[in-house]
């Protein structure tokens, strides 16, 4: 790949760049690295649409990393809720922490590797876009773009790695990481991609053999198994009973309804108000929302108008919509 391709991009780049809170334009001094960190394990299998104004609502609450680490779990995990995966939480909580005690986020990637909840490709990803280490930071879509460059069908991550780090200019890696990232988000996409508007269409490979969806070839995924559970819904004097589910596991540490286990094979719940279906990353639930009488588990009342301030995750949430909305209709 020429250096060329990656002056087209750069300039691309500069002329397209997403303006987004936690960014610094291009050619400017490098963003806090508190702020890209956050922004990074936001964007985890979220979106951007989604993650804006959530990310600025949270450096609003916490604006650096210290202030953060010095927040209650409790706190973190209610201002967490309805991002989902909640393991980003809980590593988010610890990172901040570490950080803090270390006196300052690692520089390298090697470094940032060694923190609570940074995978290569996280730790690339800051080090490149905070502090200008050349480090290939390869996501989905960095993936896609270097494969379609290739005409590659089945690459591996080293592949794509070393394809980057050839590709990248050493005095702009965070730049280059970003472009690269923008590209892949609103140019180069999975399916129609547009190929017309994409500054490395001259030399992409993939455009060239005019079937550019090929690249790479999508990976075949297993079936998704389908699992049932109860959620009790507890109501005294205008509040619910709220629990707090255990610390490591789905939903770990969240507020919730007390319940029975997820499992595969439908109960026989009685008197059930609904069901409301819900998909994780590894399988699909159905929780039946049964009436009870007496508290269970160790919790706490919520008045139901303060369920807003609960930080009650999106599958508990829906729950309790589901019941007053068939209150209403009562």
């Amino acid at each position: 790949m020429t250096a060329n391709a990656a002056e087209r991009l750069i300039q691309h780049y500069v002329d397209n760049f997403r303006e987004l809170p936690w960014r610094s334009p291009p050619g400017q001094p490098a963003p806090d690295p508190y702020r890209v960190w956050l922004s990074e394990i936001m964007l985890q299998q979220t979106t951007v649409a989604t993650v804006r104004p959530r990310f600025e609502r949270f450096v609003e609450r916490w604006p650096t990393v210290e202030a953060l680490a010095a927040a209650s779990d409790e706190a973190i995990l209610a201002e967490w809720a309805g991002l989902g995966y909640y393991a980003r939480a809980r590593n988010l909580i610890a990172c901040a922490r570490e950080v803090v005690r270390r006196g300052g986020f690692p520089r390298s990637a090697a470094e940032l590797q060694e923190l609570p909840g940074i995978g290569a490709y996280t730790a690339a990803a800051i080090a490149a876009i905070a502090f200008g280490e050349p480090a290939a930071a390869v996501d989905t879509n960095v993936a896609r773009v270097m494969a379609r460059l290739h005409a590659l069908k089945c690459p591996t991550r080293p592949e794509i790695e070393q394809l980057a780090l050839g590709m990248m200019p050493a005095d702009r890696p965070g730049d280059f990481v970003q472009a690269m990232m923008d590209l892949g988000a609103t140019i180069c996409r999975p399916r129609n991609p547009r190929c017309n508007a994409c500054p490395l269409s001259p030399h992409c490979l993939a455009f060239a053999s005019g079937e550019p969806e090929i690249f790479p070839q999508p990976r075949q995924r297993a079936a998704r198994p389908h699992k049932h559970g109860i959620a009790y819904w507890i109501e005294r004097g205008g509040s619910v009973w709220l629990v707090r589910r255990p610390a490591k596991g789905l939903l770990g540490g969240m507020a919730a309804l007390p319940g029975t286990e997820w499992v595969e094979g439908p109960p026989d719940p009685i008197n059930a108000i609904g069901t409301v279906r819900h998909v994780f990353t590894h399988f699909s639930l159905d929780l039946h929302v049964v009436p009870r009488s007496e508290p269970d588990g160790e919790g706490w009342w919520q008045p139901l108008g303060g369920l807003g301030e609960a930080g009650l995750p999106t599958l508990y949430r829906r729950v309790a919509e589901l019941v007053l909305a068939a209150r209403r209709a009562a």
